[in-house]
């Protein structure tokens, strides 16, 4: 469940390529939440960090 939570106090940009169909599936969730793209992304980014699987990774 995405959950926008708290601002950060700290940046930095980077420039990233996404495919078009995932930028208009997060545009349609951050209008719908009320609240930024970029905001989107990162929750969605954090969650899935905090959701991988590390153990079975490979080296």
């Amino acid at each position: 469940m995405l959950v926008i939570k708290k601002e950060y106090s700290e940046y930095v940009n980077k420039t990233f390529r996404l495919p078009i169909d995932i930028i208009d599936t997060l545009d349609v969730v951050a209008k719908e939440k009320n609240t930024s793209l970029n905001r989107v992304v990162i929750q969605c980014l954090e969650y899935a960090i905090e959701n991988m699987d590390r153990e079975n990774e490979s080296t």
